[in-house]
């Protein structure tokens, strides 16, 4: 196989250079070397103590083929002692930098740090390279450039097992000790792409590619015993994420045959040679990195089975509880990184992420801040018990007063006093302003630019924004009700994006099979949404946790234009209003099917309970009015008009006395007396208003959109 055939068939990138930048120096020691005739990123030598050698063979012994190892029945451990159900989180370090940029590196714990071995360069050529990272003592080159090999520490040597050169796939079993290396045995079969862990005395080798075949194996190796296969997975695969804990060998995710990515999660027990699912990622990943830390393994990045989409996302597995849940975020998306875990920390190295290869060295480590717990609510029987008027809190209490308007077709926000009804603020933001959000935390405001593919950042107590984070398609915004991701409503993408809620690093993008993707609202836990999709007049239902699609289901016999969604007081049922019915859908919460309808007005649009929680405002754009929907009766109990209006997107104001909408056709904003349906003022505003926002509001936190509180 040639060089540039394994760069379009097997590896499937294309990597353009990546450079760290001058100046910038690494907390650890580092050697390389790389040989003249490689072309290959030269990187600087240091003192030598290590050296590795891999020696390129011929096809080995022919494998054993046991019984496939068939996944166990699933059942729950007892559980002994106060075990806390969530892992620590982790978070993000950056500590330095390689020598040169490097993806698909080997590596293994050496000496209180990491020995990293071969991998890709920028120039997605094979490299001879070999660094230490906080490790003592240095390392000689590899006389032969390799990559996608794996590597385990044994006693107090380093082995390397396989690889490929670029041509051809390797065999050799390679042992690295301080003054020498040998070749200590082969592989069952010449293979790349596999990844391994250390059990015991023993290395497992899990699943590759020979150059011509998938392989499906896992391969125990203990030094002086060939190698032997000992246990089947159920398909082939490549680029898995494995690490070992507890006596078991964790196996996540991996390239599949037919092209996808695997989503399962598996156990190998090397002691019974059975195979295990614990449970499932949180979607389909491959190329990521996987080292334990305690009594967990971390999967770590990865991408999906299409190039070019690395996620930041990292997830831990507890083995002993059959658990797979979220541990925090990378700083930025990469697959392909190396990953070795030691006693307090993981350390990662090199990488891709959606510019090219990285040189970036950082550490994972226990994040002081545990916000993973959803906030139970104030009353099991309403909601919104937290958003009664007296009730602003934490950051929310510093804002200034003041309405945000987001003119859409302007690329502008105004800012509105509301005790005088004037414009006091006036900035420019990208293009394509849809909403304004407030933080989950409460201490900003995000103004979701749709086309400028960016978030403008404002300060409430200033009412000025701050500063822009790079976003794709943020038509909308929610958070999650743990506060730990933002959702971003990628609508002309058909996508909801999971990303980090303070840096905004993307962690998962959740295709919608819908069009016109826009609201949702969570149930009352907090584990599930409900999603309007306005073009396809569907609705999905998301599960929050696990990040996927669980139902789809139409309104108004596919016929419908879902807007916005909003859970009744009781939790009990959703309200989603409905453009092309005239009305508000009822939905059961308990197994989200359509239950009722209630006929509002021309262009139904947005939804806004009141601070008591006894009623549900809605704006009817094509109407010229205001509905007033009692929970208790689920009925209309009053309608007020908005003469020539079109009354859109807004909010309650803090002491409930007046509802804030904006004129989406009519380049104004409507402030409306909740006692008496009146309306008190028309304020003239710049073209297209949208999504606007009253803040400060009270409750505890933010759901997101323009207000959803509790």
């Amino acid at each position: 196989m040639t060089a540039s055939l394994e760069r379009e068939c097997v590896r499937e990138k294309s990597r353009p250079a990546s450079t760290p930048s001058s100046g910038e120096r690494a907390s650890f020691m580092f050697a390389s070397w790389q040989p003249s005739r490689l072309d290959c990123v030269r990187v600087q030598r240091a003192l030598a103590l290590v050296s590795l050698v891999v020696v390129a063979t011929a096809c080995g012994a022919t494998p054993k083929h046991p019984q496939r190892a068939t996944p166990a029945k699933h059942t729950t451990p007892p559980v002994h002692g106060r075990r806390r159900s969530q892992p620590v989180s982790v978070v993000e370090h950056r500590i330095g930098v390689l020598p040169a940029p490097v993806q698909d590196a080997t590596s293994a714990p050496w000496r209180g740090g990491m020995i990293l071995a071969g991998g890709l360069t920028a120039a997605d050529v094979s490299t001879s390279s070999v660094e230490l990272v906080q490790a003592q003592g240095t390392a000689r080159p590899l006389p032969q450039a390799l990559h996608d090999s794996t590597a385990g520490s044994l006693g107090k040597a380093v082995y390397l097992f396989g690889g490929g050169n670029g041509v051809s796939q390797l065999d050799a079993i390679v042992r690295v000790a301080p003054g020498s290396h040998t070749t200590v045995g082969r592989l069952p079969a010449p293979s790349s792409d596999q990844a391994g862990a250390v059990v015991g005395r023993a290395e497992y080798v899990v699943g590759g590619y020979t150059g011509t075949k998938w392989l499906d194996t896992i391969v125990r190796w203990q030094p002086g015993h060939p190698a032997e296969v000992v246990g089947r997975l159920p398909t082939a695969l490549r680029y898995a994420a494995v690490a070992a804990v507890g006596g078991k060998v964790v196996i996540a995710g991996g390239s599949r045959p037919d092209g996808t990515a695997s989503q399962a999660v598996l156990s190998f027990d090397p002691a019974k040679r059975r195979l295990t699912r614990l449970g499932s990622l949180t979607a389909p990943t491959t190329h990521a990195a996987a080292a334990a830390l305690g009594r967990y393994v971390y999967v770590i990045g990865g991408r999906g089975p299409v190039a070019g989409t690395p996620t930041a996302r990292i997830q831990a597995v507890d083995p002993a509880r059959r658990k797979v849940v979220s541990a925090g975020t990378l700083k930025t998306p990469r697959s392909d990184l190396a990953a070795v875990g030691l006693p307090t920390k993981i350390l990662l190295a090199g990488g891709r992420d959606v510019n090219g290869t990285v040189s970036t060295v950082s550490e994972l480590v226990a994040s002081r801040r545990q916000t993973t717990a959803t906030p139970k609510l104030v009353n099991l029987h309403n909601v919104y018990a937290a958003d009664t008027p007296t009730n602003i809190t934490g950051a929310a209490r510093s804002a200034l007063p003041r309405i945000y308007v987001p003119n859409s077709q302007s690329g502008t926000v105004d800012v509105i006093d509301p005790s005088t009804y004037k414009i006091v603020e006036h900035f420019a933001v990208g293009e394509l302003p849809q909403h304004v959000v407030p933080a989950y935390d409460l201490a900003r405001l995000y103004v979701t630019n749709d086309i400028g593919n960016t978030l403008t950042e404002i300060d409430p107590k200033t009412a000025k924004p701050t500063r822009t984070f790079s976003v794709d398609d943020p038509y909308n915004m929610y958070f999650t009700p743990d506060g730990r991701y933002a959702i971003v409503v990628a609508e002309r993408n058909q996508r909801l994006d999971f990303r980090d809620a303070h840096s905004f690093a993307l962690v998962h993008a959740l295709r919608t099979p819908c069009r016109g993707v826009d609201h949702m609202d969570f149930t009352a836990d907090g584990s599930t949404a409900l999603v309007s999709c306005e073009f396809s007049g569907q609705m999905l239902v998301v599960d929050v946790t696990h990040q996927r699609v669980i139902k789809t289901f139409p309104v108004g016999s596919g016929h419908g234009m879902p807007q916005d969604v909003k859970l009744s007081p009781d939790g009990r049922v959703f309200y989603v209003a409905d453009m092309a019915a005239s009305g508000v859908w009822i939905i059961r919460a308990r197994d989200f099917r359509v239950v009722g309808f209630i006929n509002t007005g021309t262009g139904a649009h947005g939804l806004y309970p009141s601070r008591d929680a006894r009623y549900l405002y809605v704006s009817n754009r094509q109407g010229h009015s205001v509905s007033v929907i009692s929970f208790a009766t689920k009925r209309v109990v009053a309608t007020w008009p908005v003469p020539g209006g079109s009354p859109d997107m807004g909010g309650v104001a803090a002491d409930g006395k007046v509802l804030w909408l904006s004129g989406r056709y009519n380049a104004e904003v409507y402030a409306i007396s909740t006692r008496t349906g009146k309306l008190l003022a028309r304020i003239r505003v710049g073209s297209g208003p949208h999504g606007l926002c009253v803040w400060p509001q009270p409750g505890r936190y933010s759901l997101g959109h323009t207000g959803i509180l509790r």
